[in-house]
């Protein structure tokens, strides 16, 4: 009976008393995951290095880390539950570029779960010799992971400036102390 009551008591701390905190965390490790991709554009496109040697911060000492499916859709899942998590939390406008960065992560998710599934099972679509995701037959795995990464980010951060910049009505129907001070 008390395990049952965790997953709501932490929900509702993660919306509320510990949001900021909760969001605060959130929003570091997603910035960090930037940093990593642009710091592998700039290892290809101005430092001209090839693309298997183009790993990122972590992926120089790490390598792995970059051809690891498991680690990539990890990263994945996190950022979809974070935005679900912490999605209780927003209101009005937030909530609603909140739900615009959550719908495109949903996509981004299952992209990434396609990519695992055929990494683990040694079956790649269309005879490829690499797991490949269904747009990347458009776009090259680089350029797309930033393109994703880029629009699942926008509507996060207007969400987060929404949330940090309540009107009046949004202040009242917030459950937590993320707002910026009203001025006096």
């Amino acid at each position: 009976m008390t395990t049952l009551a965790i997953p709501g008591q932490w929900m509702s701390a993660a919306n509320t008393g510990r949001h900021k905190l909760m969001l605060n965390l959130y929003m570091l490790i997603v910035i960090g995951h930037w940093a990593e991709h642009i710091a592998q554009a700039i290892q290809v496109y101005v430092l001209g290095w090839p693309l298997p040697e183009a790993r990122g911060v972590l992926g120089i000492p790490f390598p792995w880390l970059v051809t690891s499916e498991w680690m990539h859709y990890g990263y994945a899942l996190l950022m979809l539950i974070g935005l679900i998590v912490l999605r209780h939390g927003m209101v009005g406008r937030a909530r609603t570029w909140w739900n615009i960065s959550l719908g495109i992560q949903v996509w981004h998710h299952l992209e990434h779960l396609l990519l695992l599934l055929q990494a683990l099972t040694g079956n790649n679509l269309f005879g490829r010799p690499v797991p490949t995701s269904l747009i990347q037959l458009l776009i090259p795995r680089l350029e797309l992971h930033l393109f994703y990464n880029a629009l699942v980010f926008v509507p996060m951060v207007v969400a987060v400036y929404f949330h940090l910049r309540p009107n009046a009505a949004e202040r009242a129907a917030m459950g937590c102390s993320c707002a910026a001070p009203t001025k006096a």
